[in-house]
């Protein structure tokens, strides 16, 4: 069995699902249609709310009837929620689009990784895990990044443009998907069903020590990741950025993270687990607390900070969890993953939006720093008790 031509094809998805034209104006589309800041959170909190929801369901879908068919659904759903998007419009119809936008990125979440990690055991390739995962991101970034000036510029043209055409990206990842071939993964699940999820969440999550210290740092990191990507549009605009260049400079960030993934690799072998994750985590958490006190355009350098860390972190913590992760629990463990990063967003998302219309934004991304702050430095301790199973 052939799985080689799956890389591509995971790139093709990778890429359907970055190159996000409305990504930079989302925000703006929502104050558009009179949404407070509040309303708006809400509506991303929905969102990640249904990932919660279907994220280990999806997960476990694909582990009992295979990733395939999981990311074909995820990639339909996808282009629906757009298509939603495009012709409709007030909150009751966005809350739809989000909740088909988010069941289909429970379903693409985590059955991409698996896809891609178990063609490289396959293969016998599984120690280029992280080397593929990073230009699977810069593939990612780097979509993201020339959407981000291409939304902006339809942006002006009208904020709804960018959704139209989003919906024909999207579709592009359903014939990719449609053509994966599924690779051995070694025994099914003996039981399928509920009890048997809850077993491997108990599993991830209790049972095996080091796996519950990885997903922690993983999904801290990676909420302040998601977090930053709906908070900063709103910063740039209270520094007077117009729609045009707030996508410019989206452009200039996700070409940092995908150049920086594509060498995450390498620059994880230098400097070592433990300097790799004390380095983006001290960057990512004060970036928080610096927005929260500088006001104006030169803020633009330190998110080129953030990004770079994320660039690192996400491709690396990721390529942790699958080396201690079995090949027939893979996706529903990596959507733990997601979970948790949406179960902690969800959390925040809606203070954020009512410290910011209560107070200030500065206020709000002051109070995220703290936040990020205790939940990172109490993730990395427990982390570093573990180190030694990456090691070995």
């Amino acid at each position: 069995m052939n799985c080689k031509s799956n890389i591509h094809r995971l790139y093709v998805i990778k890429m359907a699902k970055w190159f996000m034209l409305t990504m930079p104006i989302l925000m703006l589309y929502y104050k558009e249609h009179g949404f407070s800041d509040a309303q708006a959170f809400q509506l991303k909190a929905f969102y990640s709310l249904s990932i919660v929801l279907f994220e280990i369901p999806s997960g476990y879908f694909a582990d009992v009837l295979g990733r395939k068919l999981t990311l074909v659904i995820g990639a339909i759903l996808g282009t629906l929620g757009f298509l939603i998007y495009s012709v409709t419009s007030g909150f009751a119809c966005f809350l739809l689009a989000e909740v088909t936008l988010g069941i289909g990125q429970s379903f693409i979440s985590g059955a991409d990784s698996a896809m891609l990690y178990d063609t490289l055991k396959h293969a016998d390739r599984t120690h280029d895990y992280l080397k593929y995962e990073g230009r699977s991101y810069t593939i990612g970034n780097f979509s993201e990044s020339l959407a981000g000036v291409l939304g902006g510029l339809l942006a002006t043209v009208s904020l709804r443009l960018p959704f139209a055409f989003q919906t024909l990206i999207a579709f592009t990842a359903v014939p990719a998907a449609l053509t994966l071939i599924e690779p051995p993964v070694g025994r099914r699940r003996k039981n399928p069903g509920m009890m048997d999820i809850l077993r491997i969440v108990k599993y991830a999550t209790v049972t095996n020590r080091p796996l519950r210290y990885n997903l922690l740092i993983s999904s801290v990191l990676g909420t302040a990741t998601l977090t930053m990507a709906w908070t900063y549009p709103l910063y740039l605009k209270d520094a007077g950025f117009q729609v045009g260049a707030i996508g410019a400079v989206a452009a200039v960030l996700n070409l940092v993270v995908g150049i920086t993934t594509l060498f995450a690799h390498r620059i994880e072998s230098r400097l070592k687990p433990v300097r790799t994750i004390w380095l983006t985590s001290v960057l990512i958490t004060s970036v928080f607390l610096l927005l929260g006190f500088i006001q104006s355009a030169w803020a633009v350098t330190i998110l080129v900070l953030f990004y770079f860390s994320r660039g690192i972190a996400t491709p690396v913590l990721k390529y942790y969890v699958n080396r201690i992760t079995a090949s027939e629990v893979r996706a529903t463990v990596l959507s733990v993953r997601t979970l948790i990063i949406r179960l902690i967003f969800v959390g925040l998302a809606p203070s954020f939006g009512w410290l910011s219309d209560s107070f200030s934004r500065p206020v709000a991304m002051r109070a995220l720093g703290l936040a990020f702050t205790v939940l990172v430095g109490g993730a990395i301790a427990l982390f570093l008790r573990t180190l030694r199973s990456l090691d070995e």
